[in-house]
């Protein structure tokens, strides 16, 4: 290995690969190299949206893209306004990577295959002479005159400049804080909730289109649809609460009540229709009759958990009962015990403060010549590709950036 660069990016993921080529490619006078501490890089381009690899989102104006990220909405707006969504398309289309918009705005390559996506990425690499270093796990980093001194588990190497993408490293975050950067510390971002209640047992599966939940207590709020698990609850209406939620819920140890509005209407406009239902239907009986676009398998729980029996007609319906279905639709409490993680996402909240970063230029504020792209700093967002979108955009930015200083 030829221990001098110009330029060293640490960590060999997709926002590291992505600043090194488009470094190499606008600069190819520079020496790059990407030091990987795994035997191979790019793991969560692998594994993201299910092996498809969920690329960005077709959301196409930066004020509105901004509003996925929990941690960042301030701060990406002008960076979003330099390279974003339809940047990135341009970009894999230029290099022979079509994507598509799935119904949901989630955009995948059309290959429906992550290895895509990754093949690209080692392809433009090679051709732009990134040196990919692997199993080199960075020990410490030094500031030198002329740059910086990287140990790692294979030798020394110096550069003029570093690209930081180490994603949610507790290592890196310490070398930063000796180095006298502000850490928010980590905490998970996207993640379902785990809940035993009789209302939600045995029915896997089963989908709410529209609802709103909101944790108790909190001014955290949500909607969208809400999917029942075998451990508790996902979908979307629970994932942006637990991103948006990272911080408060982990202070509350995951354990906290939500209220759910199933039918996103007040429960007095609800009660009105019920008593409706009780003279139209009369002759029918509750539990086959679902009412307000329910799954039937939710109505049913539901209807059991008012104290209404399988076989009672609306016509038998008491005023208790009718007051008790109507809390079940639309003030259902649930009790949180626990999280789980969000099929293969991890994604954290924490990282380098953001006012310790240069939003122009993606470098610290504190040390020259050190530059961020991903999850790195504190910004993170909620599903649907966002979080690769700020890798694209950090990753891009650092490259225009860094040879300008």
């Amino acid at each position: 290995m030829n221990a001098q660069k110009d330029i060293i990016v640490i960590g060999g993921g997709a926002a590291g690969f992505f600043a090194a080529i488009n470094i190499a490619e606008k600069h190819p006078e520079l020496a790059v190299a990407i030091l990987e501490r795994g035997k191979e890089g790019l793991q969560k381009v692998k594994i993201s949206g299910g092996g498809r690899c969920n690329v960005t989102h077709a959301e196409f104006i930066p004020s509105e893209l901004v509003r996925n990220y929990p941690r960042g909405e301030k701060e990406l707006l002008g960076p979003f306004h330099t390279f974003m969504t339809g940047d990135t398309i341009a970009w894999f289309e230029e290099r022979g990577v079509e994507l598509k918009i799935e119904e949901d705005g989630r955009m995948f390559p059309v290959s429906n295959s992550s290895q895509t996506i990754i093949d690209c990425f080692l392809f433009e690499a090679k051709k732009h002479k990134v040196e990919v270093l692997y199993n080199h796990s960075v020990k410490t980093i030094k500031p030198i005159e002329n740059g910086f001194k990287v140990s790692t588990t294979q030798g020394d190497v110096e550069a003029k400049k570093i690209v930081l993408a180490t994603g949610s490293n507790p290592k890196v975050w310490k070398l930063l804080e000796s180095f006298g950067h502000t850490i928010v510390p980590p905490v998970p971002s996207l993640f379902t909730f785990d809940i035993k209640d009789k209302r939600i047992k045995d029915i896997p599966g089963v989908v709410a289109q529209n609802v709103e939940v909101k944790v108790l207590d909190t001014d955290l709020f949500s909607e969208g649809p809400l999917l029942i698990t075998h451990v508790g609850m996902s979908a979307p209406a629970i994932l942006k609460l637990s991103a948006y939620g990272a911080v408060e819920l982990a202070k509350l140890n995951y354990n906290f009540k939500i209220g759910i509005n199933f039918i996103k209407q007040d429960f007095e406009d609800c009660l009105d229709q019920l008593k409706g239902l009780k003279q139209d239907l009369a002759k029918k009986q509750i539990f086959g009759t679902a009412q307000f676009d329910l799954p039937k398998r939710l109505w049913r729980k539901l209807v059991l958990a008012s104290n209404i029996s399988d076989n009672e007609r609306w016509a038998d319906l008491n005023k208790e009962q009718l007051t008790a279905l109507a809390a079940q639709l639309t003030q259902a409490v649930f009790q949180v015990t626990g999280k789980s993680t969000f099929k293969e996402e991890f994604v954290t909240a924490g990282g380098v403060d953001l006012k310790e970063v240069n939003f122009k230029t993606f470098e610290s504020k504190l040390i020259p010549n050190l530059f961020f792209a991903g999850e790195v700093i504190n910004v993170d967002a909620v599903t649907g590709g966002f979080n690769f979108q700020n890798a694209w955009t950090g990753a891009y930015i650092v490259s225009q950036s860094i040879a300008k200083n």
